[in-house]
């Protein structure tokens, strides 16, 4: 097989590679933070794993952060394999957070975006920093279009944060009539901050269009003293939900990764981030099925067409 062939093979065989979301709740990211090579590395392979990151907590008055992250990844990853947008600081008095998706273009094309106006007639100023929305177009014809909805919940008013999610996935379908929606993010889900039989008045947990990944019984802190599923991933939607990849969405214990002691892993973050994979080259309903010039490639295409 020859050159041009196997970059051809290559070439397709990538294309079938699943494609990867996700959220992590940075901690009190700062330009001072984000500046330590140590932090600015691990964060660096951490948002390099996913085709899009939504980085949460990010304190970031000077606009420090995402320029950092950014040079980090072009000299890490190759230049322009990620762009990033950023939500203007949100939350209520003097301390606010910014929402910031990473996100690789050759994956994923960015189309349009809107912060939540919190002013429900029945619930109004509900979020203590209100999901920064956007809605991005994936390289597949099972799933065009897909909506990131990320939620970094106040913990004395988790249960109220979650349910209103309701409400924005509403807001959704009003403005863009999608329905493969991802929420994600630190939801405060647990440990006291949603009581286990509170679970059945939330409407995003109750509601069937709503299926969650994570469970109750999951761990999403590095802390080896503490096991909370604070973070979470949860999916609405027939088509997106078909495209789950079985098993893949947990927490991704970087601590383990990168080979770090629990102290080394707190400077990045007390929390691990959440991850679930989407597989965009599966038939909708269906198994994925290698392209045929994969097959013809491979020697396969010529017997399974009858051919000589």
């Amino acid at each position: 097989m020859g050159p041009a062939l196997l970059l051809l093979l290559a070439a397709l065989l990538g294309g079938a590679a699943a494609f990867r979301v996700g959220a992590f709740n940075a901690r009190r990211l700062g330009g001072g933070k984000a500046a330590r090579e140590d932090v600015r590395g691990a964060l660096g392979r951490i948002i390099a794993r996913c085709d899009i990151m939504v980085l949460q907590e990010v304190v970031d008055a000077k606009g420090q952060v995402v320029p950092l992250l950014l040079d980090t990844l072009d000299s890490t990853v190759g230049p322009g394999t990620y762009q990033a947008l950023s939500s203007h600081p949100l939350g209520r008095g003097s301390y606010r957070e910014r929402y910031v998706y990473f996100y690789r273009p050759g994956r994923a094309q960015l189309q349009d975006w809107f912060v939540y106006e919190d002013a429900h007639p029945q619930r109004p100023d509900v979020f203590a920093r209100e999901p920064f929305v956007a809605r991005f177009g994936l390289p597949s014809p099972a799933l065009p279009e897909l909506v990131l909805v990320p939620l970094h919940a106040a913990p004395a008013a988790a249960e109220t944060e979650i349910d209103a999610l309701h409400d924005v996935y509403e807001r959704v379908q009003e403005r863009w009539g999608q329905q493969d929606v991802l929420f994600l993010g630190d939801f405060n889900a647990g440990c006291g901050y949603v009581a286990a039989s509170r679970w059945g008045r939330i409407r995003l947990r109750r509601d069937p269009p709503f299926h969650w990944l994570l469970g109750d019984d999951g761990d999403s802190t590095v802390r080896g003293s503490t096991r909370c599923p604070y973070d979470r991933v949860v999916v609405a939607g027939e088509r997106s939900q078909s495209l789950v990849v079985p098993g893949s969405a947990g927490a991704f214990n970087f601590t383990a990764c990168f080979g770090l002691t629990e102290e080394q892993a707190l400077v990045v973050s007390d929390h691990y981030p959440v991850e679930v994979e989407l597989a965009l080259d599966r038939a909708w309903g269906g198994g994925w099925h290698p392209p045929l010039a994969l097959l013809l490639l491979l020697g396969l295409g010529g017997a399974l067409l009858g051919l000589p």
